[in-house]
C-alpha cells in the first residue's frame, strides 16, 4: 500500500460519525446494511449519513451494492486488512513477544519477523 492510499483511508476514519459507520458495517459482516438501518442504529440524519457513506466509499473502505432502488453497504474487509498490515508492518522489530500483549502474537500478521514482507 502506498502512503497516500493509507492517508486517504485514515483521513476518512478520522471523524467520529464515519468511524461509527465503518465499525457498524464491520460488525454486520458481509451482509452489511441499508442506509436507513444505519441511520436508525446510529442516530444520524439521512443527508449526514449519505455524506459519510460517500467519503468512506471514495476512500475504498466500504462498498455499495445496488439492490433495486436501494444500496446495501458493506465494509471492504480486504481494504481493512491491507491498511492494518501497512500500519503494523514489521512492528516491534519482529519481536512477537511484545507486539500484542495478552494475545497469541505469533498468529497475527503484524508480528511476522522484520525480514518478512507482508502481502498487499
Amino acid at each position: 500500500m502506498e502512503i497516500t492510499n493509507a492517508v486517504d483511508k485514515l483521513a476518512a476514519l478520522a471523524q467520529g460519525s464515519r468511524l461509527l459507520v465503518f465499525r457498524c458495517l464491520v460488525q454486520r459482516g458481509p451482509t452489511g446494511a441499508y442506509p436507513g438501518e444505519l441511520a436508525e442504529q446510529l442516530g444520524l440524519a439521512p443527508a449526514t449519513l449519505s455524506f459519510h457513506l460517500k467519503t468512506l466509499q471514495q476512500a475504498g473502505l466500504i462498498q455499495g451494492q445496488p439492490i433495486s432502488r436501494n444500496i446495501r453497504y458493506t465494509a471492504d474487509f480486504a481494504a481493512m486488512r491491507h491498511l492494518l498490515a501497512y500500519l503494523t508492518e514489521n512492528c516491534c522489530s519482529g519481536d512477537n513477544t511484545i507486539c500484542v500483549p495478552g494475545m497469541e502474537a505469533e498468529s497475527l500478521p503484524c508480528c511476522a519477523p522484520a525480514t518478512t514482507t507482508l502481502a498487499p
